[in-house]
C-alpha cells in the first residue's frame, strides 16, 4: 500500500509543477506551504532601488496574485455610480464594519509578468454587496487558482468563474448569500486538484462543501456541514492512493473523499474565526488558530478515520503565540508562525512542536495580515505599514538580512517568481527584481 504522498508529487501531478519556475498558481504556492522551491527574488529594495515596476491596481481587494508563465492574475472590486446611504450596523460587533455605500464591479485581471501592464480585465458580476466586511479586510480577499489553462475566481456571494486565458467566462456558479460572523465578509479561496474544484461555504447559514467539475462547472456533490463562519481555504492531499479534501473550521477540523464527499475523519480543537490555511507536509497536516485560545496541531492523516479528537492522529499542539490571519510557512523541518496579529515570530520543529526559537518582536514589522513567504533560505514578512523585512533561514539564529520600506500598506501575502518578488498593496502592484 502507498504511504501518504508528499505535497511535492502531488501538485508535480496536478496543479502545477514544483520545478517550474514560472508558476505560482495558488494562494500558498507550489507546496501549499508558503515556499518558492526555486525562486531566487532580492534581499533589498526601496521605492527607488530594485523596482522593476510599479502599477496602480484596479478598484480594491487584498487577495494574493497567482502567477502563470509570464501572466499574473488577481481579483478586484471597483467601486461605480453615485455612493449610497451606509447600511445599518445591526450585528454584533459592528462597530468593526465598513457600511458598504456603493455599487461595484467584480474583476479578474491579467497583466504582463514583464512589464505590469493589463492585458484584459473581464468583470463577472456588477452588484451592491450586502454585507460591509471588517474594516481591514476588502470586498474580495479570496485568491484565484489557475491549472494554466483557465482561471478560477470565487467571489463568495457574488459567485464563482472559470475564465480562459483571453478572460472570457466559460462558466459562473450562483451559490446564494453568504451571512458571516460579524458581517467581517468572506475570504476562503478554492482549491484545485486534478479536475476537481473545491470551495468552502462556511458562514452563519447553513454551511456546506462543494465540488465541482473544473471543465464544466457541474456539481459533483455538495455536502452539509455543521459549522459557523470560516475564512479558511481548503487543501487537497493523498493519502494512501486516495485524494481528500481537509478544511479547518472552528467545531471541526474534518477530511472528505475528494471523489464522494465522504466524511473521512474530524478532530476538534480550534476555536472560532478560522482563518489560517492548513499546511500539508509528509503525511501531516498542520493547522492553526488564535482567537478564543492559541494553538497549532499536527494531525497525522495515515490511518485517520472517525473523530481522532485528543489521540494519537494528534501528533502534537503548541498553544502559545500561534498565527490568526496569517498562515504559517512550512519551510523544510521548520514551521515558521506569527503571533496574533503582531510582528512576533517563532519556529517550530515539525517534528516534535518544540518551539526552538522565539518569540522574536520582529523590528519594524508591526500588524500583520500578509502570511510569510519562504524562497532562497530567506523569510520574506510583510506588514500593513508597507514594511517588508528579510530573515536568514536555517541558520543558528534568526538574523535579519534587510528591512525594506514602501509606500503601501500590504495586506496580500508576498509572491516569488524566478529572480523576482510580487507585492500587492493596497493601491499598486510591484515587481521588485534586480536591476
Amino acid at each position: 500500500m502507498k504511504s501518504a504522498l508528499t505535497v511535492v508529487l502531488l501538485l508535480a501531478a496536478t496543479v502545477t509543477s514544483v520545478y517550474c519556475q514560472d508558476h505560482w498558481a495558488n494562494w500558498r504556492g507550489p507546496l501549499l506551504s508558503g515556499v518558492a522551491p526555486d525562486a531566487d527574488p532580492p534581499v533589498s529594495w526601496s521605492e527607488k532601488e530594485n523596482i522593476r515596476w510599479k502599477v496602480p491596481v484596479l478598484g480594491e481587494g487584498l487577495a494574493t496574485p497567482i502567477i502563470w508563465s509570464n501572466r499574473i492574475y488577481l481579483t478586484a472590486a471597483v467601486p461605480y455610480g453615485k455612493p449610497f446611504k451606509a447600511l445599518p450596523d445591526t450585528a454584533e460587533g459592528a462597530h468593526d464594519n465598513r457600511g458598504v455605500t456603493q455599487h461595484h464591479e467584480f474583476v479578474v485581471l491579467c497583466l504582463d509578468r514583464k512589464t505590469g501592464k493589463t492585458l484584459w480585465d473581464t468583470t463577472v458580476i456588477k452588484t451592491r454587496p450586502k454585507e460591509g466586511g471588517h474594516f481591514t479586510g476588502s470586498l474580495v480577499s479570496n485568491s484565484p487558482v489557475t491549472d494554466g489553462e483557465h482561471i478560477y475566481a470565487f467571489f463568495g456571494s457574488r459567485g464563482l468563474y472559470a475564465l480562459d486565458r483571453d478572460g472570457t467566462i466559460v462558466w459562473q456558479k450562483d451559490l446564494g448569500q453568504m451571512e458571516t460572523r460579524h458581517a467581517h465578509g468572506e475570504g476562503a479561496s478554492p482549491a484545485l486538484f486534478g479536475d476537481s474544484l473545491v470551495v468552502n461555504w462556511d458562514h452563519e447559514g447553513q454551511s456546506y462543501l462543494y465540488a465541482f467539475d473544473k471543465k464544466t462547472g457541474t456539481q459533483r456533490w455538495r455536502v452539509e456541514r455543521d459549522e459557523m463562519t470560516s475564512w479558511s481555504t481548503p487543501v487537497v492531499v493523498e493519502v494512501d492512493g486516495k485524494a481528500q479534501v481537509i478544511v479547518a473550521a472552528t467545531k471541526r477540523i474534518r477530511g472528505y473523499d475528494l471523489a464522494t464527499g465522504k466524511e473521512l475523519w474530524q478532530c476538534a480543537g480550534l476555536s472560532r474565526n478560522v482563518v489560517s490555511t492548513p499546511i500539508p507536509a509528509d503525511g501531516v497536516v498542520y493547522v492553526s488558530n488564535s482567537y478564543d485560545w492559541r494553538v497549532i496541531m499536527a494531525i497525522k492523516l495515515a490511518g485517520a478515520t472517525g473523530d481522532i479528537s485528543k489521540t494519537d492522529q494528534v501528533a502534537w499542539y503548541i498553544r502559545k503565540n500561534t498565527s490568526y490571519v496569517p498562515s504559517p510557512l512550512l519551510y523544510d523541518n521548520s514551521l515558521y508562525f506569527l503571533g496574533h496579529l503582531s510582528g512576533v515570530l517563532s519556529r517550530a520543529d515539525i517534528k516534535t512542536g518544540e518551539v526552538v526559537e522565539g518569540p522574536y518582536r520582529l523590528e519594524k514589522i508591526n500588524r500583520t495580515f500578509a502570511s510569510p513567504l519562504g524562497a532562497a533560505k530567506r523569510i520574506y514578512i510583510a506588514d500593513q505599514d508597507g514594511t517588508v523585512i528579510v530573515l536568514q533561514h536555517g541558520g543558528p539564529e534568526l538574523k535579519t538580512l534587510a528591512i525594506n520600506q514602501l509606500d503601501e500598506r500590504f495586506s496580500a501575502s508576498p509572491v516569488a517568481v524566478g529572480k523576482e518578488l510580487f507585492l500587492r498593496g493596497k493601491s499598486s502592484l510591484y515587481c521588485i527584481a534586480e536591476e
